[in-house]
């Protein structure tokens, strides 16, 4: 599970990286479940040949999906990661999934916790190439008791039982998780991907690419 991530607020980053516009909302340096952080989407106007309409743009969410049936937006603290192997049949997420609503969740690092020591260390993974990372995800829209729009937005997660570096982190005895990071090069057709084709790009980044963070900074929420 990924419960904590830093978001990419460097707009240049959104746009030369993701090659999205960038939302002029501004957002938390830290996400956690329930937080506003940022997801990336292809509008439903792009497929309509709007030259005026850009084919990715980034969005403001709430970290952890609310359905359309959500009471309020207390319900993303649960719902912030979806199972690959269930996101088809979870009340939660089926209906996004579904609708092939996947969407890209730019992160500069993720957090997770260490139990090596038997205590919870939290710790700062990244790429080892320094690029940020594109997590696999899916979006949704919920109307709040004030009628108002709020997208949403969660991380697909794969098992992580027998990678190499995913597999050291949460606590002993668990089932190992790991989060969904695209290549570049898939970025375009995820967002376009139909849900039949949407399990083709669930597979694990290689553990010779991801790194613990050498010097992380602090742990800041602002």
């Amino acid at each position: 599970m990924c419960a904590h991530y830093e978001n990419v607020r460097d707009p240049r980053v959104i746009r030369e990286h993701f090659k999205a516009e960038p939302t002029l909302i501004p957002v938390r340096a830290d996400v956690w479940p329930g937080y506003l952080g940022c997801f990336i989407m292809r509008p439903p106007e792009a497929d309509f040949g709007d030259e005026a309409v850009c084919d990715r743009v980034e969005m403001p969410g709430v970290f952890g999906l609310l359905p359309h049936w959500a009471k309020d937006e207390k319900f993303s603290r649960h719902t912030y990661n979806a199972r690959s192997e269930t996101v088809a049949e979870k009340p939660s997420f089926r209906d996004s999934w579904r609708k092939a609503r996947h969407c890209i969740i730019p992160a500069a690092a993720i957090w997770e916790p260490d139990w090596s020591t038997g205590k919870a260390v939290p710790t700062r993974i990244e790429r080892s190439d320094g690029r940020p990372m594109g997590l696999a995800g899916l979006w949704d829209q919920w109307r709040n008791p004030k009628g108002q729009w709020v997208y949403s937005c969660t991380m697909l997660t794969i098992n992580a039982d027998q990678h190499a570096f995913m597999r050291q982190f949460h606590r002993p005895g668990d089932e190992k998780r790991m989060v969904v990071i695209l290549p570049e090069e898939a970025y375009g057709p995820w967002l376009c991907a139909e849900a039949d084709h949407s399990r083709d790009f669930l597979k694990p980044w290689p553990a010779d690419r991801l790194q613990r963070a050498s010097n992380p900074r602090p742990n800041a929420n602002g």
